[in-house]
């Protein structure tokens, strides 16, 4: 299902960014391999499910956590 999501979501064309562990970052992001979410003001950790050291960041809008609750 979070295969399906992600496909359907990028269009021919679209570049996603990846994150090493370790890196500086801030904000919310993905584990490339199992789509763990983690939230970061810091540095990138490796995944703590799946061990993976490669992120890509969540789509963020201003409305994402409101469409949540609603």
């Amino acid at each position: 299902m979070l295969d399906e999501a992600r496909h359907a979501a990028q269009r021919e064309g679209d570049f996603v960014e990846f994150y090493a562990a370790g890196a500086a970052a801030r904000g919310e992001f993905h584990c490339s391999d199992c789509g763990y979410g983690v939230t970061v003001h810091g540095n990138l950790p490796q995944c703590p499910m799946c061990a993976c050291t490669t992120w890509e960041p969540a789509d963020w809008t201003p409305f994402t956590r409101a469409r949540l609750q609603a």
